[in-house]
């Protein structure tokens, strides 16, 4: 056996049905495998808050070992972890196919699964995590709940920190009257002169795009019919991220196996199907293909899948991209967003950006600290905001006139750590996704 592993991470089917995957014993001794491993490498010490809690723990303890810390005392480290991946693809020297066949982040899950089944999903988070409802819900009263849940409220955000554990500071997403889905019916003419043209792709909403950004989702189709690409518009539901990050794996795999069945024809057709944001293309891509491994449509998806902006740069390589674009007053910052770099494609957003003339791109690949639902968490939000400080700082730094990420929450996360910086608030554009950006490129707003 080597020191660390020169070959390609590989990761396991999850076992999410058999018993033993949720036997505490077997669990135990498994954390404390790992954990023992960890607490002697120490090279993820500045990913999360999870590992610098945990060789605290282990430090302070009476021996400065594993053996004299309790079993229950390892909650907060599994709590910290926001199961973005970055310690498996890239610090961990002990990943499959290496002998110590160590995978941090889905133990993590294993044990959120069983601390699901064990004591159930607290209501707060439980509600959060039905985005398709609160989604359809807030629609209909779009501008209430943007008054209700938008940051220094003093009526509103007190009730929903105490009832939902919601950080009454924290940056949350807005809601629209009309979705993206609804806003789609009416397809932007394709351009038939485009490099691209006869190309076909089928766009997967995602519960963000359809109901807190569509702008995301209409911009992107009228980058794609641009670039003459025939565009439809499918939403079967939440791609169950949400569920994931709560160790419900049974959700998770009902939409693997749901939207799978619902995307299958496009691709029988000989559709493109291509996500709007990236934690839905690393559920889909990765994820899926390891909860549901039986399932030859979610297999099958999975392949068939693409991030908007792996997309475009395929687009861009392969046939060139269409004529027009023009440069953008101001700069543009890309955060790479963790569930990006996850997907293990390269700096996608970047690349894509530069195609634009005269503009200068500056990029920041480093954790926003948001890590989903988790940021915003009333015990979780400073730590996240201080996870993020470094590149918060780089924002600020750069005072660029956009400020985009794969991850529309992590930006939005990115610009309030900026703002606690900066003298005063930074003004950017309104643009979240760097598809936008993009889109404004050519001229196009929503």
């Amino acid at each position: 056996m080597s020191e660390g592993s020169l070959e390609a991470p590989t990761r396991h089917p999850i076992q999410w049905r058999e018993s033993s995957f949720y036997d505490a014993s077997a669990l135990d001794d498994e954390l404390r495998r790992v954990f023992d491993i960890c607490h002697g490498c120490r090279r993820c010490f500045n990913l999360c808050d999870s590992f610098p809690k945990l060789f605290d723990l282990i430090d302070d303890s009476e021996s400065g070992e594993l053996d004299s810390v309790s079993s229950a005392d390892f909650k907060p480290v599994i709590d910290a972890c926001t199961l973005c991946d970055m310690c498996f693809m890239t610090k961990c020297p002990y990943v499959p196919p290496h002998d110590f066949d160590l995978d941090f982040p889905h133990l993590m899950l294993r044990a959120r699964a069983v601390q699901a089944k064990a004591e159930g999903i607290p209501f707060g988070v439980r509600e959060m995590t039905r985005t398709d409802r609160n989604g359809k819900l807030a629609g209909h009263v779009a501008p209430v709940a943007n008054w209700a849940s938008k940051c220094g409220n003093s009526l509103t955000r007190p009730v929903m920190e105490g009832i939902l554990g919601v950080h009454r500071e924290a940056e949350l997403p807005k809601f629209h009257r009309q979705s993206f889905v609804e806003r789609a019916k009416i397809a932007p003419t394709v351009n038939t002169s485009a490099p691209a043209h006869g190309r076909k792709a089928v766009l997967y909403a995602t519960c963000f795009a359809n109901y807190n950004n569509p702008a995301i989702g209409l911009t992107a189709r009228q980058v794609l019919a641009k670039n003459g690409v025939e565009t439809e518009v499918v939403y079967p539901r939440c791609c169950g991220m949400p569920q994931l990050e709560q160790g419900d794996l049974a959700a998770v795999a009902d939409a693997a196996e749901e939207v799978a069945k619902a995307l299958g024809p496009w691709i029988d057709k000989g559709y493109d199907v291509i996500a709007l944001v990236p934690s839905c293309a690393l559920m889909m891509k990765f994820e899926w293909p390891l909860i549901v491994p039986e399932s030859k449509d979610v297999i099958r998806l999975g392949a068939a899948t693409r991030d908007i902006t792996e997309y475009i740069v395929d687009i861009a390589k392969n046939e060139g991209l269409a004529e027009g674009l023009q440069s953008l007053e101001g700069g543009v910052t890309i955060h790479i967003a963790c569930h990006a770099r996850a997907q293990n494609m390269g700096q996608k957003g970047a690349e894509m950006l530069r195609n634009i003339p005269e503009t200068q791109i500056d990029v920041i690949e480093r954790c926003s600290g948001h890590g989903g639902s988790w940021g915003i968490m009333k015990e979780n939000f400073e730590i996240a905001l201080k996870v993020g400080k470094p590149a918060a700082r780089k924002v600020a730094e750069q005072g660029s006139g956009h400020v985009v990420s794969e991850c529309p929450l992590a930006r939005d996360h990115l610009l309030q750590g900026a703002d606690r910086l900066a003298d005063a608030s930074l003004k950017v554009s309104s643009a979240q996704h760097p598809i936008e950006l993009l889109a404004r490129s050519y001229g196009f707003e929503e």
